[in-house]
């Protein structure tokens, strides 16, 4: 009873199209919904540090020091959270596939400077 289903699958299998796509040559539309990965927009960053608290995984690392802003995308499992709780709105999800890597690596952002606006002169 086991072969016929074997071979009903196998002879449907050949008259259907393919279910995987030659990568990297052809890609695979985003499904809906996809989340995505995480991006800060690093010039309005404040190093506040609340999205690194919020991050239930702990993929993101605020050094405000050295002003820099880290996720391990490997450690990262795009809930969303930070992005919701970010003050300034600065984080965002990118629609989009996480690039192929072949091997583990942070993704580390130097927040600039902020600049300090020179006074208005009330006078003229």
């Amino acid at each position: 009873m086991g072969g016929f289903k074997l071979g009903k699958m196998t002879l449907g299998s050949l008259f259907k199209k393919p279910e995987t796509v030659m990568y990297p040559l052809e890609t695979k539309p985003v499904p809906k919904g996809l989340k995505g990965c995480v991006e800060n927009n690093v010039s309005a960053c404040i190093l506040c540090g609340i999205c690194a608290k919020r991050c239930p995984c702990g993929a993101i690392v605020v050094d405000k020091k050295a002003r820099t802003w880290t996720i391990d995308r490997f450690r990262c499992v795009q809930c969303g959270t930070c992005v919701a709780e970010c003050p300034k709105s600065c984080l965002e999800m990118n629609p989009t596939r996480p690039k192929v890597a072949k091997e583990k690596s942070l993704v580390e952002l130097h927040v600039p400077e902020p600049i300090a606006e020179p006074l208005q002169n009330p006078n003229g």
